[in-house]
């Protein structure tokens, strides 16, 4: 029988132009730049936050210390500012909170000890004030965002999975406490603010990686469950590509009226990037992260970018920094 070489050319032809078109399918919108290297000793775990248009990174873990250096990152020249070093222990899993002229880092742990200190750092003069100590349990784990001049805090771990949440008020150095989220107990998970509302999503609990989102009005005070961040509903199919959303220790962020979920770790470390829209209730996947997969990283967002340094890939911690634009359209030489 005669081989039909025509008919070998066809097939792989179509092979290859269905292949193209898979590849196609598979590139996002968003684009990622290398910066300059942090200048602090690489480390995970450690808090970040913007303030007045600069970012700032602080605490953590070297593999050998804890650490309570503390460092700035202007955007507009790409340079790194070593500041005042935090007052208190040095420690991991802290919660870092920006406003407009201050910051906060509190909770945490040192080694020993479960910390509920809690204190403020002045930009403009480099001076650290202690304030109230969190009036929730010592923790670490936890997640703190900043809304209405108010500062939020809570779940995390202390011995026990958490689910309670604080309020602070800078004017009046006084902690109240506020309506526990709904659903699980939970520990390392991410959080961001949208316009006036605030979400929480992912994170642990008793070894489960958790799927539920949580809107926090702080009008009403009260938590809203929105939809799963993976595929549960089998009635709709606007889930069914939400298989790699859920992770714990990951940064979320918020940039332009939408939230982002980056880096951290499920099954394996994660390099996807997730874009939730509060609109519609809908995730849709972006570009993943370039530089190299790692849990337990800090994030902030100046103006209209991402950033993204630090955090470990297993035993070997990074100093490198990323920054993100969801808008721009993608460039591998970039």
């Amino acid at each position: 029988m005669k081989f039909n070489y025509q008919l070998l050319l066809l097939f792989l032809l179509s092979v290859f132009i269905f292949s193209c078109s898979e590849d196609e399918d598979e590139e996002y919108l968003g684009n990622w730049s290398e910066l300059s290297d942090f200048d602090g000793v690489p480390r995970s775990d450690a808090v970040g936050f913007t303030i007045n248009n600069k970012g700032y990174i602080g605490t953590g873990y070297d593999g050998d210390d804890r650490l309570n250096d503390f460092w700035e990152y202007d955007p507009e020249f790409n340079y790194w500012t070593q500041k005042a070093d935090f007052p208190g222990e040095a420690r991991t899993g802290a919660v870092g909170i920006g406003t407009n002229n201050k910051g906060y880092i509190g909770t945490g742990y040192d080694g020993e000890e479960k910390l509920n200190d809690f204190w403020e750092f002045d930009a403009t003069n480099n001076i650290w004030e202690r304030k109230a100590d969190f009036s929730g349990s010592g923790r670490y784990g936890a997640v703190g965002f900043a809304i209405n001049n108010k500062i939020i805090v809570g779940t995390g771990y202390d011995e026990n999975y958490l689910k309670d949440f604080y309020e602070f008020d800078p004017d009046t150095d006084t902690w109240t406490k506020i309506i526990s989220i709904g659903g699980s107990k939970r520990t390392d998970a991410s959080c961001f603010v949208i316009g006036t509302k605030a979400y929480v999503t992912s994170g642990l609990d008793n070894g489960s990686y958790l799927t539920d989102l949580w809107e926090y009005d702080p009008i009403s005070g009260l938590w809203t469950e929105k939809r799963d961040i993976a595929d549960t509903d089998d009635d709709d199919d606007y889930d069914d590509d939400y298989t790699t959303i859920a992770r714990l220790s990951a940064v979320g962020f918020a940039v332009n009226g939408f939230g982002y979920l980056a880096t951290g770790s499920s099954s394996s470390l994660s390099s996807t990037v997730w874009e939730y829209d509060p609109v519609y209730d809908l995730w849709d996947e972006k570009t993943s992260y370039e530089g190299p997969t790692r849990t337990e990283a800090v994030g902030f967002s100046i103006g209209s970018k991402i950033y993204i340094t630090t955090g470990r890939s297993s035993s070997y911690y990074l100093d490198d920094i990323w920054s993100f634009d969801p808008n721009e359209e993608y460039d591998e030489d970039n």
